[in-house]
């Protein structure tokens, strides 16, 4: 969860003035507020989220606490690839998350058919992005949601009005399990090459290649 801050700063002689941060990871904002509050100065500091609900510190605290052991801090990637001499269409998605201290990236891929047209793979490889969030009891979070397809990202973001009736079906399968799970969805269009995972797992599955693999993810220090 993205936070922003905003607290009143009382200088010795009584001099008071309002300060408000951009938006910072909710651990940051809290790591920084604690500090702040040891300089006896700082007063009437909330914490504000994107729906602009107002948290204390105790509350920002117990929130941290209880998702320590479930995943957040949670990216998917996902790319849609489609061939039009087999009506086929091959769909992956790459999540990364972390869970207790640890992260972590979760790979799938999968086939389909019935699909008519490479938007409509990219929207099914984003519609199976979320099955497996849901599969990771992934609830009430915001959720980085990057792909290369400027339809889709343009669509979901409302930049683009959704015109087409199967596009507009997708769109909407995916909003209602985005609503259902309580996502709070943001949308990034990258270059093909910055999604490169995403796409390979994709021509994969259109190679009849199956992936479902979760890997930790070791930084170097």
């Amino acid at each position: 969860m993205k936070i922003r801050m905003e607290w009143t700063y009382k200088t010795p002689k009584g001099a008071e003035t309002i300060f408000r941060t951009d938006e910072m990871p909710a651990a940051q904002a809290l790591m920084l507020a604690e500090d702040m509050e040891r300089t006896g100065r700082t007063k009437s500091l909330v914490f504000l989220d994107n729906f602009d609900s107002s948290w204390t510190i105790k509350e920002l605290k117990k929130y941290i606490k209880g998702i320590e052991t479930e995943p957040h801090n949670v990216t998917v990637y996902f790319d849609g690839g489609y061939d039009r001499e087999s009506s086929r269409a091959g769909l992956g998605c790459v999540i990364y998350y972390e869970q207790s201290g640890k992260s972590y990236r979760l790979r799938r891929n999968a086939s389909a058919v019935g699909l008519t047209s490479n938007n409509e793979a990219e929207y099914a490889a984003l519609h199976l992005g979320l099955q497996e969030l849901e599969n990771l009891n992934v609830h009430h979070l915001p959720v980085r949601f990057i792909g290369d397809s400027q339809v889709v990202i343009n669509h979901l973001s409302e930049e683009w009005p959704v015109v087409e009736k199967d596009l507009s079906s997708w769109a909407d399968k995916i909003e209602k399990k985005i609503k259902d799970l309580g996502i709070q969805p943001e949308y990034e269009l990258v270059q093909r090459k910055a999604n490169a995972e995403a796409d390979r797992l994709a021509t994969q599955a259109l190679n009849g290649i199956e992936i479902i693999a979760t890997s930790e993810v070791v930084v170097d220090k």
